[in-house]
């Protein structure tokens, strides 16, 4: 899904900037790569470690249930931002914080979760390792 968000986004980027002949920086061109590295390449990432070190348990899935809301809303402020900045439309101080703040949300909620699942997968490697041993 994450792929298809990050194809998306970068054709989105592409077309819409050049519909509107728009060729400042925005904030559209980062929603591909976002969605592409830490949505896509940091689950196949993910995948592979669960495989090595069994670490699924209500604990870890909170994590990663965290970590969807953190990338979603952190990309949707992306989309919102890159769109008003490519319409050129004025933006008063209290939208203007809105949008910032829900970013930063959206990045302090994908922040907490992914030290959350490196500490449950640290955990789990341990645990793994004193098992082995007994």
């Amino acid at each position: 899904m994450y792929a298809v968000l990050a194809l998306l986004g970068g054709v989105f980027y592409r077309e819409f900037t050049k519909g509107l002949s728009y060729v400042d920086k925005t904030t559209l061109s980062v929603v591909h790569v976002h969605y592409l590295v830490l949505g896509t390449v940091f689950f196949l990432l993910l995948l592979l470690l669960q495989k090595s070190f069994f670490f699924e348990d209500k604990k870890t899935n909170v994590a990663i249930f965290l970590y969807h809301v953190g990338l979603n809303l952190t990309c949707a402020m992306f989309w919102v931002r890159g769109i008003l900045q490519v319409t050129l439309t004025p933006l008063s101080d209290g939208l203007d914080g809105m949008v910032s703040g829900f970013a930063g949300i959206g990045h302090v909620i994908l922040g907490v979760s992914l030290l959350l699942l490196l500490v449950f997968i640290y955990l789990n490697v341990f645990k793994k390792k004193k098992q082995e041993k007994e």
